[in-house]
């Protein structure tokens, strides 16, 4: 492996660890969030307008997250400073989409020496050298990474994808299913064919072949499972 390259975190595997200062006080990642789903995310730079986008929808979504046992973190290689006076700006001056007077009550990471942004492999050279790209890390209540999301410098998340994963890696856990493309709360969910069970149709399910059988579950059901509205 070459000097300059990165890391990358991987799927199923534990987070890196670290401790960094954030406009909440220091942090000890991912400890201090045992027995909670954790959105670890960076954004290029303060006050820039597709940032500031994204820690503003974030901000007026951040008790919806919290109501899935999820909590949010936000980093860029800007300072504590930096951070603090962007998002007074954005609480006093900015409107947007009817979002106004956000308060962001969630943590953003200090990041100036690019520490946690190298070794979570949030720099892209391909996009930039001196700003972390948008990258969303999905981790588990046991400190485990589940998913992870980049988007270039020029394109705005989609928050209402990153709640889908969120919800979906939930119901994955909690009813030990899988789940089909563009799958959405209430959809019908695919279930996990071992070798021995390829002549038994599950109860409830249908199945297209031998690899492939679905089953309802309905919206309200994952709600009663996970304890929250889905």
């Amino acid at each position: 492996m070459e000097k300059n390259e990165q890391q990358m975190p991987r799927l199923g595997e534990p987070v890196p660890a670290f401790e960094a200062m954030t406009t909440k006080g220091k942090i000890s990642f991912p400890d201090d969030y045992k027995g909670k789903w954790v959105i670890l995310f960076s954004h290029p730079a303060d006050f820039t307008p597709i940032c500031t986008t994204e820690i503003l929808t974030f901000g007026a979504r951040t008790e919806e997250f919290r109501t899935l046992n999820c909590e949010l973190v936000g980093l860029s290689v800007d300072s504590r400073n930096s951070h603090i006076a962007w998002l007074k700006t954005i609480r006093e001056k900015i409107e947007y989409k009817g979002m106004k007077d956000v308060k962001v009550g969630f943590p953003i990471i200090d990041d100036v020496a690019m520490k946690v942004a190298s070794l979570y492999g949030m720099i892209q050279p391909g996009e930039s050298q001196t700003a972390a790209v948008r990258a969303v890390f999905f981790v588990d209540p046991k400190g485990v990474l589940r998913a992870m999301i980049y988007y270039p410098l020029a394109l705005g998340r989609n928050f209402d994808e990153i709640r889908r994963v969120l919800v979906g890696l939930q119901t994955i856990d909690a009813f030990g299913i899988a789940l089909p493309a563009d799958w959405r709360p209430g959809d019908e969910v695919i279930v996990p064919m071992k070798g021995d069970d390829q002549e038994k149709v599950p109860e409830g399910a249908k199945c297209y072949d031998w690899f492939f059988c679905t089953k309802p579950l309905p919206k309200e059901e994952i709600g009663r499972k996970l304890g929250e509205k889905v």
